[in-house]
């Protein structure tokens, strides 16, 4: 129990770490303050974890069609939606959210291969 937790914290700062440098290197993403940024990370984590695989799901014919190019707009997508549950966390669009949303995800990638276990 007390590892899980553990990957779930680490996890969660990790999300936290790629919104705040989003943040400061996009223009088009802003939070208004570290309680924004922690609860949108908090609930980009969770969504990702429970909503995107049901979109994968559900869109898999044209994400295949795609050769997985769709999954960015899944991604932007996600955000769109965190933006618009977090008061405090705002993105200037559904274009700024498929380029945050690539950054993200590939930032997110090489911190997560950085911290994961040898």
């Amino acid at each position: 129990m007390g590892k899980l937790l553990l990957r779930f914290v680490a996890f969660w700062l990790v999300n936290t770490l790629v919104l705040w440098v989003a943040d400061y290197l996009f223009q088009s993403v802003s939070f208004t303050g570290y309680t924004a940024l922690l609860v949108s990370a908090l609930l980009f984590g969770i969504a990702q974890t429970v909503l995107k695989p049901i979109l994968v799901l559900l869109t898999l014919p044209i994400t295949i069609l795609t050769l997985g190019l769709f999954l960015l707009v899944i991604n932007a997508l996600i955000l769109l939606l965190v933006a618009w549950a977090v008061p405090g966390f705002s993105l200037a669009g559904f274009w700024a959210a498929v380029g945050v949303g690539l950054f993200v995800s590939i930032f997110s990638f090489v911190l997560n291969l950085v911290l994961a276990d040898k």
